[in-house]
């Protein structure tokens, strides 16, 4: 069929502009490779003229500098020095073996050290870097680096490791730092590639783990040049990191030294609390340890020797030691009993030792009792029995509600790790836990702080700040981040009526200033500042109905793991109460023996800011005292002016 014309004149125009877009196209496709190219030759020329002299680009992550630690008053106890070491890449080294031949006559190589590396190397992804050599000298260094094209795989390195400069001070509170494990990697959450940096250090314990995210930083990035032989020709380009924030907690170094020094090796542990803001100004766990042996990895004799130790340096007695809190807790059960209107000041109980309930005898510390005891008496002398009174009218429920309001039976929150709970059962908690019915004798145990009743030093300390002060004190261990400070550790008033209060201050007062005191031996007068305090000793075995008859074993006659547990808590001064303190002393026997001498030095060094005066203890035992103080291993004093003025 023959087109017409005008049918020819609109196809010739549609593929004319079918002609148009298709060479625009691919003129501007040709544009595109011309720029690419001219992008290639000109701009990028360098970078292709090294890889094709074999040369290679290699892209490393730079680990952060790690934040600071530091005391109340600036003094440093988490630190970052400067280290040097050798690494080892297996893809790259080709020969393991002749290649550390090599390097054994250029650097001392530590055996053990070595073989844990060839070890690590072999479960290691091959491109993973080694250290072979650590903590190197800078000639050592130097002379890897002049002889790197013969040590193929071997890079030297400069680097940072955390030291903690107090030692072992502040082992059990700001912990202490490790190489990334395959657990800490599976742990993870973040999918930071800091983790997979070769010696990279992240927190384990205390401080330096529950703070990680504060304190670790960001990683920057360098790109290196590096030749066919091996040598690094030069660095490129860097971003750097982003260091951690640094952080100051609440505790002064002068007293953490001294009250490491005080506790020398007992099994014990020491809390203090500032009642007007709930500030840790002490917190110690004895024995100690070094924490500079983990950083870099712990030989295992040396572990060996901390893990074998009865008296447990490792264990974190602060927060992780749960303790029956003994006599301690008779404030708990009077404040239950006054706020379930079963006692008054002017009522009083009989003590003739012991009273049966259930065909079950209780007994009183003092075999002969106490006679008719008051309010206050109670408390001065620790009559057991007329607290065995005041549980069967008050009730178990009562009683845990009221130690649950003093801070008992519920975990502090603290920027440190595994903090317990401890534990503060009722009817329901034993109901629950133990399948079985609260019995009256289980009222009777707890309302001396035994039985089920367990403790913290630090919540025993909690207790004694809101006691002392009337506040919901909360303990309050990081001051500042990066010198912003943090939340004060009062969350308001205590839910208890002065009244009351004031009658358990006055009943503390008398335990340590009064006569017939069981803090008697432990008074002390700073400048007319005294104080206020309560023993406790709690059993650690049952004593049977046959040696009573025969007569109680004392302590010392005893194995150590036997003897009861001896704690101490007060405050001071005791009309304007400014720190408070809770001691126990592991199988220490008695409170008044044990803990609470320990608790007056350290209380006293609080309030004078240094070594107590002489003429702050009694006059028969100053020269005791002198010979102590003269025997303590005390460190340097450092930083401020002293926790009585911070």
């Amino acid at each position: 069929m023959k087109r017409t014309q005008q049918e020819t004149t609109f196809s010739a125009r549609r593929i004319s502009r079918r002609a148009l877009v298709l060479g625009g196209a691919q003129l501007g496709i040709a544009g595109l490779l011309t720029a690419r190219l001219a992008h290639l030759q000109l701009d990028e020329a360098q970078e292709f003229r090294l890889l094709a002299e074999e040369n290679r680009i290699n892209v490393h992550l730079i680990a952060p500098a790690r934040g600071l630690i530091f005391d109340r008053n600036g003094a440093e106890i988490a630190a970052n020095e400067q280290i040097y070491r050798i690494s080892m890449r297996r893809e790259d080294a080709g020969d393991v073996d002749a290649v550390i031949a090599k390097l054994r006559g250029l650097v001392r190589l530590d055996e053990d050290r070595l073989q844990r590396a060839m070890r690590e190397m072999q479960r290691s992804p091959s491109f993973v870097s080694v250290t072979l050599a650590e903590r190197i000298s800078w000639e050592e260094l130097s002379a890897v680096a002049l002889n790197a094209p013969a040590l193929p795989g071997i890079t030297p390195e400069v680097g940072l490791s955390r030291v903690y400069p107090r030692g072992q001070d502040f082992s059990h509170v700001i912990g202490y730092v490790g190489r990334v494990t395959e657990r800490d990697l599976e742990q993870d959450t973040t999918d930071d590639p800091l983790l997979r940096t070769p010696q990279f250090q992240i927190g384990k314990t205390g401080t330096e783990r529950a703070m990680e995210s504060v304190l670790r930083g960001r990683a920057g990035t360098k790109r290196i040049e590096v030749n066919a032989a091996g040598r690094i020709m030069r660095e490129l380009d860097r971003v750097p990191g982003v260091s951690g924030h640094d952080v100051r907690l609440t505790i002064d170094a002068n007293l953490q030294n001294f009250v490491q020094a005080r506790l020398g090796t007992e099994s014990a542990s020491c809390v203090v609390l500032d009642c007007r803001n709930g500030d840790v100004v002490a917190a110690v766990s004895s024995p100690s340890f070094d924490p500079n042996l983990f950083v870099q990895g712990i030989s295992v004799p040396d572990y060996a020797v901390l893990r074998d130790n009865d008296h447990r340096p490792l264990h974190n007695k602060i927060v992780q030691g749960l303790y029956p809190p003994g006599s301690t807790f008779k404030m708990v059960t009077l404040l239950a009993a006054l706020e379930a209107g079963q006692v008054t000041p002017r009522d009083t109980h009989y003590c003739g030792g012991h009273i049966t309930v259930s065909n079950r005898r209780f007994h009183c510390w003092k075999r002969g009792g106490h006679g008719w005891v008051d309010l206050k008496k109670s408390l001065r002398e620790s009559c057991d029995i007329y607290y065995y009174e005041l549980a069967q009218k008050t009730g178990i429920d009562r009683i845990a509600a009221m130690a649950r309001k003093l801070g008992l039976g519920i975990a502090p929150e603290l920027e440190m790790t595994s903090v317990s709970d401890g534990l503060i059962p009722d009817r329901e908690w034993k109901r629950v836990r133990r399948g079985e019915e609260w019995r009256i004798g289980d009222s009777i145990n707890a309302s001396i702080g035994q039985g089920y009743v367990l403790a913290s030093p630090m919540q025993l300390a909690i207790m004694t700040a809101r006691l002392a002060s009337g506040l919901e004190i909360t303990p309050r261990l990081v001051k500042s981040v990066d010198g912003v400070d943090q939340p004060s550790g009062v969350k308001g008033t205590l839910d208890i009526p002065r009244s009351w209060l004031d009658q358990v201050r006055e009943s503390m007062y008398q335990v340590v200033n009064a006569r017939g005191g069981t803090a008697g031996r432990s008074k002390f007068d700073l400048a007319g500042i005294k104080w206020a305090g309560k023993t406790g000793t709690s059993q650690v075995r049952n004593i049977t109905a046959a040696e009573r008859a025969r007569g109680v074993f004392r302590n010392e006659d005893l194995p150590w793991e036997r003897r009861d547990h001896a704690l101490y808590v007060g405050y001071a001064p005791h009309d304007d109460p400014k720190y408070a303190v809770s001691v126990v002393v592991e199988h220490g026997g008695g409170g008044s023996k044990a803990a609470a001498p320990v608790a007056r030095d350290v209380m006293l060094y609080a309030l004078h800011g240094d070594v107590p005066p002489l003429e702050a203890y009694p006059t028969g035992q100053r020269e005791e005292i002198a010979e102590r103080f003269d025997a303590m291993p005390l460190a340097p004093r450092v930083g401020g002016t002293g926790t009585s003025q911070a």
